[in-house]
């Protein structure tokens, strides 16, 4: 592993995408323990990705354009309810006030989903990780598996990082209904906005 995997890495999980919104807007919503299972379901998200980049079935996926499709079409189904759940009076998302935690591993399920059903994914890990290989074909599978999970290790970190943040900020945010009507129509608004950006992805 290098010094130039990791800061690749760390650059790559500090942008904000689909799972650091997510995980915002359950900090923000439901407080530190959601914000927390949030970041742990985003990074198990990834691991079908990982794995399907170090056994070549992301190549499969991005050679498949019907395969590829298919879980398109899922994942910006997908975020669209996340939108609606943003802005319906007790939707999942909805930050509002004197509203009950969920279980953990429920918050986890949507976050592990909202990895899952991006395609793309398989095709990014294909194509950043092989470039930090030592190149022997046979430890390929096993350095690819390793750089994984120090990708994985790092995106639970910062993300955790975001979701306890947004928890923070949670009392201040509540004490004004129209900062949470903001809200809720801003993540709305970007989850709407990263559903046309899948839709327009390409294999």
């Amino acid at each position: 592993m290098t010094a130039e995997f990791l800061l690749t890495a760390l650059v790559v999980c500090l942008i904000p995408g689909t799972g650091v919104i997510y995980t915002l807007a359950i900090g923000l919503g439901q407080g530190r323990w959601p914000s927390v299972w949030a970041a742990f379901g985003c990074t198990l998200g990834i691991v079908p990705h990982i794995a399907a980049a170090a056994l070549g079935l992301a190549a499969v996926l991005h050679a498949s354009a019907l395969l590829f499709t298919v879980v398109k079409v899922a994942g910006v189904a997908y975020l669209l309810w996340l939108a609606w759940q943003a802005v319906r009076a007790g939707g999942t998302l909805a930050v509002q006030e004197n509203r009950q935690r969920e279980p953990g591993l429920r918050v986890a399920w949507r976050a592990v989903l909202l990895n899952v059903l991006n395609p793309k994914l398989s095709i990014f890990f294909l194509a950043l990780l092989p470039p930090f290989l030592s190149g022997d074909p046979a430890t390929a599978t096993r350095e690819m598996a390793e750089l994984g999970a120090v990708f994985m290790a790092l995106t639970f970190g910062i993300f955790t990082v975001y979701g306890l943040f947004a928890a923070q900020a949670r009392a201040w945010l509540l004490s004004s209904a129209r900062v949470m009507r903001w809200l809720n129509r801003s993540f709305a608004a970007i989850f709407v906005l990263l559903a046309g950006r899948l839709a327009l992805e390409r294999a």
